[in-house]
């Protein structure tokens, strides 16, 4: 194109998408629940199977140390939806609601023309209870925070799923993994039909308890508690599997971002779920916070693996940054910071360490360092390289004195921001926050229909679940 007609066609206030610019891609956000760094076939786990993860990672940018943002569920969720660190968002620890004052994601592609879906577990509306279907006059449920479409569950499901559709109650059959995705890619046919793109957010309920899985997904695993834990994460995985062949099927998989963590670090139920790792689900060493992470976009981020941290917080800012869309999407006090440049091949620099903060727990990671507290006196800080020491045996305060200091004032500056951010201060309105609740679905005359697939469905039940709608993926 001449410069000539290129002045023409801006003039005329045409685009140069005409000439073949690649539209805005499609994204979905993918997260596991409860699967620790070590429950991948490609770090290495001496039984688990994940071919269909393997092949995602070797096809696109994996990560070594990515983080999710808490150690348990809610939190993390909340940190994809804002950028932020969870406790600013009203989302201290699992079962609080999502303040509905923040600034999300999918509010921001709306603004952008995308179409918005969620598919699995939300556990943003306040509730602490089992994977009871998401009510549609819910003050917290999905589309209150941007999803135009969505099918959901509070908490943990599995099998034969009871789900909720805009506030319609559906039960499904299968393993829940692979049924939100045969109900994501049905929606992402139909927003590909239309020639929209789309945000499609696919949260699993998987591994979390009670751990049951089909037999074809646990062969030769047994019938043991960690036998069907293993088996929901094979699940995972036939489902993933699932999903990049309708992109493929849809000739929309080289204009399709695809992003994989999950919420929180493994459970000590399976001794290889971290790895050689610290810790594990709700504590902030590396195994309650290091997660599997890949992100996969054919023909835009070439193959590679990278030591450089990352976290949940980082996708918002980051998915801005690729659109094109103003930060002020985001709320001015953010955590993360886009790694754009990481996905084409580039390092990115960050301007300041990535902050975790979950009940008495606080850390901060700084390139190969990271200060951890279990507590809020400076005296408990410990600082470790994780480098040289990913089992966080090695406390270097006393060695890497300078260091210590400038990291233990980051730490308690972001501290200070963090519990300002609580008392409301981001919010001009002040902030609006419900107590979560427990049991209160026994008494809603709306799920009394539903209540012995709800109660069959708790980790202490052996009952199956009814078994009403019969889903396409088996």
């Amino acid at each position: 194109m001449t410069p000539r007609l290129l002045l023409v066609l801006l003039a005329c206030g045409l685009s140069t998408d005409l000439w073949g610019a690649p539209p805005r891609p499609n994204i979905i956000l993918v997260m596991a629940d409860d699967q620790g760094w070590g429950q991948v076939g490609y770090n290495g786990h001496p039984v688990l199977k994940t071919p269909h993860l393997d092949a995602m990672a070797a096809n696109g940018l994996r990560f070594n140390r990515f983080y999710a943002a808490g150690p348990v569920c809610s939190p993390t969720r909340a940190s994809v939806l804002t950028g932020r660190t969870h406790t600013r968002t009203g989302v201290p620890s699992h079962g609080h609601n999502l303040c509905l004052q923040e600034k999300t994601l999918p509010r921001a592609l709306q603004q952008a023309g995308y179409a918005t879906a969620h598919f699995g577990k939300w556990h943003l509306n306040g509730v602490r209870g089992p994977g009871v279907p998401v009510l549609g006059d819910d003050a917290n449920h999905p589309g209150r925070y941007g999803f135009d479409t969505w099918l959901s569950v509070t908490n943990f499901f599995d099998l034969d799923p009871l789900m909720s559709r805009q506030g319609e109650f559906e039960q499904h059959h299968g393993d829940s993994s692979n049924v939100i995705v045969h109900e994501a890619i049905s929606y992402i046919s139909q927003q590909t039909s239309e020639d929209r793109p789309f945000l499609a957010v696919i949260w699993y309920g998987s591994p979390h308890s009670p751990q049951r899985s089909l037999a074809e997904d646990r062969a030769g695993l047994g019938d043991t508690q960690l036998a069907h834990h293993l088996g929901e994460i094979a699940g995972i995985d036939r489902s993933i599997g699932v999903l990049r062949k309708g992109l493929r099927d849809l000739g929309i998989e080289d204009n399709t971002l695809v992003w994989y963590c999950s919420d929180n670090g493994g459970l000590t139920l399976d001794p290889d779920a971290v790895g050689t790792l610290r810790g594990h689900k709700g504590e902030l060493f590396e195994g309650g916070i290091r997660v599997p992470g890949v992100v996969e976009w054919p023909g835009h981020i070439t193959p590679s693996v990278t030591d450089f941290p990352a976290s949940t917080m980082d996708i918002f800012p980051t998915l801005l940054d690729l659109l094109d869309l103003p930060e002020e999407e985001m709320l001015a006090v953010h955590d993360g910071e886009s790694i754009a440049p990481l996905l084409a091949g580039k390092t990115p620099s960050r301007t300041h360490g990535i902050p975790f903060l979950f009940q008495t727990q606080a850390a901060l990671i700084e390139g190969d360092y990271k200060l951890i507290s279990r507590g809020r006196q400076p005296a408990q800080w410990q600082l470790f390289n994780l480098e040289s020491d990913p089992s966080e045996t090695n406390d270097l305060a006393s060695e890497e004195t300078d260091l210590f200091r400038r990291l233990r004032t980051e730490a308690e500056a972001m501290l200070q921001s963090v519990e300002a951010s609580a008392e409301g201060d981001d919010y001009p309105e002040g902030r609006v926050l419900q107590p979560p609740r427990d049991d209160f679905w026994r008494e809603m005359p709306e799920y009394r229909p539903y209540l012995n697939v709800i109660t069959n469905a708790l980790p202490d039940s052996g009952r199956p679940a009814r078994r009403r709608r019969q889903d396409a993926s088996r």
